[in-house]
């Protein structure tokens, strides 16, 4: 009975190396955004080459076009990076540490991922600057025909700000438990 425990729990076990068909998957997936959103740079340099000889009119719609294609770029880039942190990060929580990454001081900046929620809150960074590059993609394709609108898009603004504050707040201010107790949540000491 304990060689089937052994065998059962072995397999079990190993049946985490499944997590690698979505490792390869979203490596594949943000090599391939990569690989779109630089096809679009090469093009959208092409395009600009010529702006100096453009009439008035010509010149400032290709400007706004630029504008908005360099902001689809951007979150192209945004959301490969995504796809990149999560194959990282999966890789590193079911199967095993990256040894070359601990060596690098990069690996620090991006690969702190101990836990299911340290890839959560990696990804919900990043995706929450996808959700504001893609709002300003559609902010400067607005079209403001009523005062209602000049208030969403206020509003709009003022949400991503809290948002932006409230996700970087636990990184700048006080660590959980210590504004609970009242003393040391200013000067920083520990209980």
């Amino acid at each position: 009975m304990k060689h089937l425990e052994w065998l059962f729990e072995g397999s079990l076990w190993n049946s985490r190396f499944v997590i690698l068909s979505a490792v390869v998957g979203s490596l594949l997936a943000g090599f391939a955004i990569f690989y779109m959103a630089t096809v679009d740079v090469v093009y959208l340099v092409l395009h600009a080459a010529h702006y100096a000889d453009l009439a008035d009119d010509a010149r400032k719609a290709l400007h706004d076009s630029t504008v908005t294609h360099i902001v689809e770029v951007v979150d192209g880039c945004l959301l490969a990076t995504v796809m990149l942190i999560f194959s990282l990060g999966l890789y590193e929580l079911f199967i095993s540490d990256i040894g070359q990454a601990h060596g690098s001081k990069a690996s620090s900046k991006m690969l702190v991922i101990n836990s299911l929620d340290d890839l959560k809150s990696r990804l919900a960074k990043v995706i929450l600057m996808i959700l504001i590059v893609t709002l300003f993609e559609n902010a400067l394709n607005m079209k403001l025909t009523a005062p209602i609108d000049l208030l969403y898009l206020g509003g709009s603004i003022a949400l991503i700000a809290l948002a932006l504050y409230l996700t970087h707040a636990p990184e700048h201010g006080a660590k959980p438990g210590e504004a609970e107790h009242g003393e040391g949540a200013e000067t920083g000491e520990k209980h």
